[in-house]
């Protein structure tokens, strides 16, 4: 299948667009409060589907939370404590750039968290998002999945251009050669957390614009009906003329002497 061109992207994630907008209006108007995580793989694409999510949304209501690695304080508490003030209040949406996930997902494979803690967090996993479900936060979990092949490309496009190499970490490359280590966690990572309450989708990222697109639907169409309409404004005509702004016209750079 060919990859999608970016104007038909655009073109199809318009109206989700608007969808998404009239979402968080309704999300805003009830009280609701969603939480979206995003996992997967190294380069797989969380960054962009977070984008495609909460890009044109009031970002006064949605959150993007992407916590860097736990500081020594952290490491002595209980392991989700670190999550929990992150997660969405009345009106608010959350969007989960990694989250409570990386126990089961990097901590394990390069080697931060012993046997007995991922075993722990296993079993705790299902037990908290019980708890966050059961107190009404609307709960997703989204793995994006990315081949091999793929994943080599992307790095070594992150390497190659200077915008993009702050997002390659020592650790990324040390993940390399762990492309079957992660694998075999993340399966045993969803055989214990894919419950009926919380339950994974994962959504092929090898194109991550049509990756955008199946998890966007997705996700609209899992919740419940969110048609409201905004609140009427009266856009009354200015009762004087327009006023100029007043200010200092700068030279443009071409004119500024070098050297």
């Amino acid at each position: 299948m060919p990859k999608l061109k970016k104007k038909t992207y655009e073109k199809l994630l318009g109206p989700m667009e608007e969808e998404l907008v009239a979402m968080a209006r309704w999300v805003r108007v009830t009280g609701q409060r969603v939480c979206v995580i995003f996992e997967g793989r190294d380069t797989a694409g969380k960054g962009g589907a977070i984008r495609a999510v909460g890009g044109r949304l009031n970002p006064r209501q949605t959150r993007v939370v992407a916590l860097p690695k736990p500081s020594e304080q952290e490491r002595t508490q209980w392991y989700f404590q670190r999550y929990v003030p992150h997660l969405p209040g009345a009106g608010e949406i959350v969007l989960f750039d990694r989250s409570w996930y990386n126990r089961a997902g990097v901590e394990q494979v390069m080697g931060f968290a012993n046997k007995a803690e991922v075993a722990k967090f296993l079993r705790e996993a299902p037990v908290f998002e019980r708890m966050l479900v059961d107190d009404g936060i609307l709960l997703f979990k989204y793995w994006l999945t990315t081949d091999q092949e793929k994943q080599e490309e992307r790095l070594k496009e992150r390497l190659d251009d200077p915008l993009k190499r702050w997002k390659l970490s020592p650790i990324d490359l040390a993940a390399r050669d762990k492309y079957e280590a992660y694998t075999t966690a993340r399966e045993a990572m969803l055989e214990a957390t894919h419950t009926e309450h919380a339950p994974w989708t994962l959504v092929d990222f090898n194109d991550q614009k049509r990756g955008r697109l199946t998890l966007v639907r997705d996700l609209l169409d899992r919740l419940p009906d969110t048609r409201i309409g905004p609140a009427p404004l009266e856009f009354a005509e200015l009762k004087h003329e327009p006023l100029e702004e007043s200010y200092s016209v700068m030279q443009p750079i071409a004119d500024y002497p070098l050297g």
